[in-house]
């Protein structure tokens, strides 16, 4: 037989959903297993949201909508932009998607041409990195470290810049770092961009997820011509817990959205016409239970960080937005901890789910070996039990 797509067999499974695989597989083996390792509320979708799913079976909302969404879902999408993040879109530039990473992927189709260098900050989301090679592009990636609470600078965007630059992704609130980019820092970066002539591919996804009175501030607010420039990504899952109905959104100048959307229309098609329908009355229904969550996960935050500090050989910075922690493991290096001797996070993290069941993710694959992510998108006593096992793990 020929061989496959070179394309394809070289993409790489995702470590966060693999984690996350073993976890269930060994929760229903019956295994006593905590999990911090995927990156999805553990709230239930608010009653009202999916009560709008179930009306628009039992009204028949079940066939094909046009490839870029429901023309009502659109327009209270670009509202509830221009509300939040102060940005203005026509109906027309929103295109919705299977997705938010459905949203990031087509925009790499619409951009990329073969040999395109793309500028990705790290630690970066693993998802990045392979996307953008199925696109056909290049990833440069440009690490900060956590002195500089992994957080580029713009010096450091334009050294990277080449000839063959044709975007840079910032992701912001920062999966899986947490940290959020400044007023100051945004416009650093994106001056930079407007410069050399690139498109920013902003992934706010994380937006409403921002604690210590922090301010978010999207990228494509700063100036029309950073806007201009600008590719939104955005979505329902994470503000409102539906990460399984599947329903992200990009905005985009006019051009951009009609060749995302010929893209949707020859590949995929809508997103389901179910979950447009609940997704709008997510965006334009009662935002009340955005805040409760919220504040749920600042209290969670600020309790992982503060007790994961106290525990001899590792360490964390404090998020300022989405629902992770990057646990700082420099000091175990070396050690033997349940039987192996650790590298890495691949070691630490394997070694602290055989010995002590519990999942959390090495950030091997989001470019930084020595540190391991938790969520704190799980339940306070999780989070205790899962400390508590932490320091036991720690004190063999």
């Amino acid at each position: 037989m020929k061989e496959l797509s070179s394309i394809a067999a070289a993409i790489q499974p995702s470590a966060t959903l693999a984690v996350n695989t073993l976890f269930k597989q060994m929760k229903a083996d019956g295994l006593d297993v905590v999990g911090f390792g995927a990156g999805e509320p553990d709230f239930s979708t608010p009653s009202n949201i999916s009560e709008a799913g179930v009306r628009a079976i039992e009204e028949g909302k079940t066939r094909y909508t046009p490839s870029a969404g429901i023309i009502p879902l659109r327009k209270a999408i670009a509202a509830r932009l221009k509300a939040d993040c102060g940005v203005q879109y026509d109906h027309t530039q929103i295109v919705v998607a299977s997705g938010a990473k459905h949203g990031i992927y087509i925009t790499l189709c619409a951009l990329c041409n073969p040999g395109d260098e793309v500028i990705l900050p790290g630690p970066y989301w693993v998802s990045y990195c392979e996307m953008i090679r199925m696109a056909g592009a290049v990833p440069v990636i440009v690490t900060a470290g956590e002195a500089q609470h992994f957080k580029i600078t713009p010096e450091q965007l334009e050294a990277a810049v080449t000839e063959k630059t044709k975007l840079v992704i910032i992701n912001n609130p920062s999966n899986p770092t947490g940290m959020l980019y400044s007023e100051d820092e945004l416009r650093a970066l994106a001056d930079v961009c407007v410069r050399h002539d690139l498109y920013i591919l902003a992934d706010e996804i994380y937006y409403k997820l921002v604690y210590d009175d922090n301010r978010f501030v999207s990228v494509a607010s700063l100036s029309e011509e950073i806007k201009e420039r600008t590719i939104l990504v955005n979505g329902v899952s994470k503000t409102y817990a539906m990460t399984g109905w599947r329903i992200g959104f990009t905005a985009s100048n006019p051009e951009i959205a009609r060749v995302m959307s010929n893209y949707l229309s020859h590949s995929t098609g809508a997103p389901s016409t179910i979950s447009q329908w609940a997704a709008l009355e997510a965006v334009n229904g009662p935002q009340e239970s955005v805040e409760q969550m919220r504040r749920v996960f600042e209290q969670r935050r600020t309790y992982l960080v503060e007790h994961m500090n106290q525990i001899d050989g590792v360490s964390c910075l404090m998020p300022q937005g989405a629902f992770y922690v990057m646990m700082n493991i420099d000091r175990l290096i070396g050690r033997t901890l349940g039987g192996r001797v650790i590298h890495n996070a691949d070691d630490f993290a394997m070694a602290f789910l055989e010995t002590s069941l519990v999942a959390v993710v090495s950030c091997t694959s989001f470019g930084l070996p020595n540190f391991v992510r938790w969520t704190y998108a799980s339940s306070m006593e999780t989070i205790q039990e899962g400390l508590r096992r932490l320091e036991a793990f720690l004190s063999e």
